[in-house]
């Protein structure tokens, strides 16, 4: 058992503002462990919504939610769209005896109802697999291999890992996708995810995408729409500043696991990984998955220009501006591109985020460091 300490000390944050706090994210990345550890010591009630038992037990909402005290856990809530007006009523109470915690994965229906029936009532807190935080820097080789998913990292070894995603990736096409609402061949959205799976890290392009599928760019658009709501593609959208260069206006796209990353990819091992052309793309999507796990932000962006000059990631923490570049080498250098970005762009200091151990200064604001280096600079700034 690994603790999510972080999560849970946000999850108790959010419960001293709101009455009631959904948590968010894709299948199996733990919400349900979350809860009940967070659950442990509160007296309160659970509720599965997938078990028949307790699905039935909340067909008249009112009357089960009511009597309860203290902390009321509602697992997969998304399957009972009509919970959101009652729990409005129940948080609206003088003195309220109940908060409530939602799980559910990113469903259209779970989002906009949450949102529309419990607004100013309600916390949203995001969750992903494991960070790098939780599972230490000694196993940071294990992590970019085999992904966040709990059961993935988790496995007795790198086959059952394999495995694990493989399975997971067919359940999420034939059930999950069906069980959010999402009416889309389980065939074509294998395609696709398949063809963001290679073009990870790269700038995103409707045509050739729709091209490739024999669909219009509006409808590859909702596919990939569809995956980035579900928690499985990340689109990281470009940094605009008032240049005369001309600057690149499409977003990237990443798959947000790296471990699912490997396995459409057909990687098995650390070597299969270090010696495939895609090992940096990768190593820039497990640094930018972290980089959103440490800063809870959504202001998050690359930058590119038509001439060439591009930078990784770009983030404002207190008002001041940073870069970072993720380079897969043993000792990474500085390139023109850096000192171009931060002559462009003002920024206060450039990290180049590396696989090693040590921390080293390149030039005056720019600086190579592990990924683990991350936490305590960016808590330093």
């Amino acid at each position: 058992m690994i603790e999510r300490l972080q999560a849970l000390a946000r999850l108790d944050q959010a419960f001293r503002i709101h009455p009631a706090v959904v948590v968010l994210g894709p299948r199996q990345c733990g919400k349900t462990t979350l809860a009940r550890g967070f659950a442990q010591e509160k007296p309160g009630a659970y509720f599965d919504l997938e078990n028949p038992v307790d699905l039935q037990r909340l067909q008249a909402p009112m009357l089960a939610l009511d009597p309860l005290r203290g902390l009321v856990v509602i697992d997969e809530a998304q399957r009972l769209p009509e919970l959101w007006p009652v729990l409005r009523v129940l948080c609206d109470r003088l003195d309220n005896p109940a908060c409530f915690l939602l799980l559910g994965s990113a469903s259209p229906e779970l989002v906009r109802g949450a949102s529309e029936s419990l607004a100013g009532r309600l916390g949203f807190l995001d969750l992903s697999g494991f960070t790098l935080e939780e599972v230490g820097a000694e196993r940071l080789f294990d992590r970019w291999l085999r992904g966040g998913f709990p059961r993935s990292f988790l496995a007795p070894d790198d086959r059952a890992s394999l495995d694990w995603r493989d399975a997971f990736i067919r359940t999420f096409l034939e059930r999950d996708l069906a069980q959010l609402g999402v009416a889309l061949p389980p065939e074509t959205m294998r395609r696709l995810w398949t063809m963001v799976a290679h073009y990870h890290g790269r700038i995103w392009n409707a045509a050739q995408f729709a091209r490739s599928l024999g669909v219009t760019e509006p409808t590859v658009r909702r596919y990939l729409d569809v995956l980035a709501g579900t928690h499985m593609v990340r689109v990281l959208q470009p940094w605009y500043v008032n240049l005369r260069k001309r600057q690149v206006k499409a977003p990237k796209v990443y798959l947000r696991d790296s471990g699912l990353l490997h396995a459409f990819l057909g990687l098995r091992t650390m070597a299969d990984l270090q010696g495939h052309p895609m090992v940096g793309a990768s190593w820039e999507g497990l640094v930018l998955e972290q980089l959103f796990a440490l800063t809870r932000s959504r202001d998050l962006f690359f930058w590119a220009t038509h001439g060439g000059a591009e930078l990784d990631m770009v983030l404002t923490v207190n008002g001041k501006t940073y870069g970072v570049e993720c380079k897969y080498a043993d000792a990474p250098g500085t390139t023109r591109s850096m000192h171009v970005a931060i002559a462009d762009l003002g920024l206060e200091h450039l990290f180049v985020v590396y696989p090693g151990s040590q921390e080293y200064r390149l030039a005056e604001t720019i600086t190579a460091l592990p990924l683990h280096g991350l936490t305590r600079v960016l808590q330093a700034t």
